[in-house]
Order: structure tokens, then C-alpha cells, then sequence
């Protein structure tokens, strides 16, 4: 049905196609911005979530033979399309809707004209707004305000961390407790709200279904943290190795682990990069980033500690903190 703002919207604009587009033409172009946009492939953009639903509001009207002759009626009338009294007497779109809204009475009929040919204007209006006098209800319809959309239902979903990073479908229950599965796209972060067109609840005459908002939760990893798209391992290395070097095996979530060479002289804290192996998503790839972790014994045997001792004597005397105590004034 026609609604108040086709008067504003150029629908044949946002898909990006001509006023004499095919029905083939309108499909294609619907389909290649609905990819673009759609918003599992624009996780958390509420931009791309705007265009996705203008795009999706001018599809279902440009492809619905009916919808779309009545649009393309109502954006004629927008345009410049005049009203005639009978006996010559000429306004404008906003006399006409003037007298229907603040005036009473008088009796006076219109005709519409546009291109040279006239219909009469109770039976154009009707067939826009649902049928009889224009401004009546019918069939749940409140003239221009259109069909009332379906409540908004919400859920929450708890994932360990794995799946999140991969994505997954799952089933879950509404808060009216109806079951319902979706899919969860890869790279979804704890607390992320993720909106589901049409999973709502249907409208009571004939409009749009709600949507389903789902907030997900996500299980602490024991070994892995999220940093972005990147993923963080703490990686334990030995006073030897960090002293003199070495290649070890670093873990990746859900895959084989990886060597990587661990140059003499880390010290811990230092990030050794890992390119393409963190958290994948529609927009991008991550890396891994494994933090060094200098391990120091915690027992040692009497023996171990005075060759300790003697190796330490042997070392430069070198202060690590003298810049830390220069900086901070001491």
C-alpha cells in the first residue's frame, strides 16, 4: 500500500537503476547492494544497517508490479501533477489536500491530470490508500501512516570463545519463548547486539515483522584473549632461552601450532607477530600476538644456586633501572 513518505523517496535512486528499469534490472541492482550491505557482512555498523533497510524498502515496492504503478502514481502527483475543478479552476497538490484536511463541506470534485489523462480523484486516491475515501481506514490501514510493523522480540546467546571466533548457527529461545535458529557470524565480540530482520514478531495487519535482537556473550578463552581482531598468547620462555635464543612451538586457537624464533636477548613482554592467524571476519583478518613471558626457576638446588652466583659475578655490572629511577626524578 501507498504510504506518506513515497512522496520523498526516490526509490528508483537508491538502487541505482532508471524509471524504466526492468523487473531483471531491479533484481540484479537489489542484489548486488544487498550484498554489499547486508548486515552480517557489516557486523555493528548501523550506516550500512540505514542502507540496508532503504534498500530493501524500495526493492519490495519496485518489485511488486502493483506497488510500483501506485508509486510511480504518487510521485507524479509530488512532481508538479495539477488538479481541475470542474469548469476550469486549476491547484495545486496542496489545495487539493488542503481542502480534503481543513475545510468542511462544499461538495467540490477534482480531477487528476497528468499526461493528457483524467481519472477521478476519490477512485485514485482509493486505490492508493486501501480503497473508499481517501483518509478512511480500511483493512488496517491509517491512510498515509500504513501497516503497523511487528514488535521487536530480543534474545541472548552465550558462545565459548572458538565458536564466536568462527561463527556458528545456533538455536536459542526468545524472551516469548519461542525457539529459533540463526547464524552467528564470525568475529563476534562478548556483548556485540546483533539485529535479525523479520525474526520478530508478525504484524497484526499485514505490515513488516519485528526483529529479533540478540546480544551475545562470550566465554573467557584459559589460554587466548581478544585485542581487536587480533588474538593475544602469553608465551612462558626460559632465562636461556630469552638469554641466548631459540625456536619455539606457539599454540593457535583451534589449529597447529606454529615456531617462531625467539631472538637472544627478549626480553619479556616483547610481541613476536604471527600475520593472518587471529580472529577472521567479513572486514578483515587479525594476527596472532605472542607475548613474551621471561620464566624464573622457583626452586633451586644448592648446587644450581652457587654456579648461579658465580655466573652473575661474572656479568657486567649493569643496573637495569637506572633509567626507570632517572625518569621518574629519583
Amino acid at each position: 500500500m501507498a504510504s506518506q513518505d513515497w512522496f520523498d523517496k526516490d526509490f528508483y535512486a537508491t538502487l541505482g537503476v532508471s524509471k524504466d528499469a526492468s523487473d531483471a534490472d531491479i533484481k540484479k541492482a537489489y542484489r548486488k547492494l544487498a550484498r554489499k550491505y547486508h548486515p552480517d557482512q557489516n557486523p555493528g555498523d548501523a550506516a550500512a544497517e540505514a542502507k540496508f533497510k532503504e534498500i530493501s524498502e524500495a526493492n519490495s515496492v519496485l518489485s511488486d508490479a502493483e506497488q510500483r504503478k501506485e508509486y510511480d502514481a504518487v510521485r507524479a502527483m509530488g512532481s508538479g501533477a495539477r488538479f481541475t475543478a470542474p469548469g476550469g479552476g486549476a491547484g495545486g497538490f496542496e489545495d487539493v489536500f488542503g481542502g480534503m484536511f481543513g475545510q468542511q463541506g462544499g461538495g467540490t470534485r477534482y480531477t487528476f491530470q497528468q499526461g493528457g489523462a483524467g481519472s477521478d480523484y476519490d477512485d485514485l486516491l482509493g486505490g492508493l490508500f486501501g480503497g473508499g475515501r481517501f483518509g478512511q481506514s480500511t483493512g488496517g490501514y491509517r491512510g498515509f501512516g500504513g501497516p503497523t510493523p511487528g514488535r521487536d522480540v530480543t534474545a541472548t546467546t552465550t558462545l565459548d570463545f572458538l565458536t564466536a571466533t568462527r561463527g556458528e548457527q545456533v538455536t536459542l529461545q526468545t524472551s516469548e519463548g519461542k525457539p529459533i535458529t540463526v547464524r552467528i557470524p564470525a568475529g563476534v565480540a562478548d556483548g556485540q547486539k546483533i539485529r535479525l530482520r523479520g525474526k520478530g514478531h508478525p504484524s497484526p495487519d499485514g505490515g513488516e515483522p519485528g526483529d529479533l535482537i540478540l546480544t551475545v556473550k562470550v566465554r573467557k578463552h584459559p589460554v587466548f584473549e581478544r585485542d581487536g581482531l587480533n588474538l593475544r598468547v602469553n608465551v612462558p620462555v626460559t632465562f636461556a632461552e630469552a638469554a641466548l635464543g631459540a625456536t619455539i612451538e606457539v599454540p593457535t586457537l583451534g589449529g597447529k601450532p606454529v615456531k617462531l624464533k625467539v631472538a637472544a636477548g627478549t626480553p619479556s613482554g616483547r610481541v613476536l607477530r604471527v600475520k593472518g592467524r587471529g580472529v577472521e571476519t567479513a572486514k578483515g583478518t587479525g594476527d596472532l600476538l605472542a607475548v613474551v613471558q621471561v620464566a624464573v626457576p622457583s626452586h633451586l638446588s644448592k648446587d644450581a644456586k652457587e654456579k648461579l652466583e658465580a655466573f652473575v659475578a661474572e656479568l657486567p655490572d649493569e643496573d637495569p633501572r637506572t633509567d626507570l629511577l632517572a625518569q621518574a626524578g629519583g
